[in-house]
């Protein structure tokens, strides 16, 4: 005989074991914790005009016309440099690109001598064992080279419509090229003028 009322379902207890999300959670803290760690800012040193009293006018804004190179942002991705002095600045304006058959090319062979040095300095400090010490001397090394006698001095001038970008492309270079002796500085009315004729253009103020 069937028993009246039918049977009934056991019920089913749904339960989420979330213990091993925490092991997972941690590990995940650990790893990014590590990682921020070992992770250092790298910065780029960047020379600007000096003010000291003691340097006269005639030394802080002229150098030596054969190891100078003023290079000149401009929009739309155009890059422009002269070399020597800036009332030549109109005989001697050539437009480039950027990257390595550009603007890398014409730093690379104005600072020539000073790349020969620093590949030597890398060879001779391969062999070296690496602590504070040696990475200390390297540095105070390689930045002797970079700014020492006969390298370009290099002044960056950035127009209004050029992007960020476009000027950290070109400090790069700076890195790339072992220049250190470089200046950003204003872009002046006189480079609009020098840039107009070869066609750029400039927002009106």
């Amino acid at each position: 005989m069937a028993k009246k009322g039918g049977s009934k379902q056991k019920k089913m207890n749904a339960r989420v074991d979330f213990t091993p999300m925490v092991d997972m959670i941690m590990l995940l803290v650990t790893f990014f914790m590590l990682c921020t760690t070992l992770l250092k800012p790298q910065t780029m040193q960047i020379s600007m005009p000096s003010d000291k009293d003691d340097i006269k006018d005639e030394q802080r804004s002229q150098a030596k016309a054969s190891e100078s190179i003023t290079i000149l942002i401009a929009g739309e991705e155009r890059l422009f440099y002269f070399r020597g002095k800036p009332e030549e600045a109109a005989q001697n304006l050539k437009e480039t690109q950027y990257g390595k058959d550009g603007i890398r090319k014409v730093l690379m062979e104005m600072n020539v001598a000073a790349l020969a040095k620093v590949e030597q300095l890398k060879k001779e400090f391969e062999t070296r064992d690496i602590n504070e010490e040696s990475k200390k001397e390297y540095n105070d090394r390689l930045s002797e080279i970079r700014s020492g006698k006969g390298t370009p001095t290099v002044i960056i001038k950035a127009a209004d419509e050029a992007t960020f970008e476009n000027l950290i492309q070109v400090l790069d270079e700076m890195n790339i090229c072992s220049i250190g002796k470089y200046v950003i500085d204003k872009f002046a009315d006189s480079d609009k003028a020098l840039l107009e004729p070869k066609g750029v253009k400039f927002a009106q103020n």
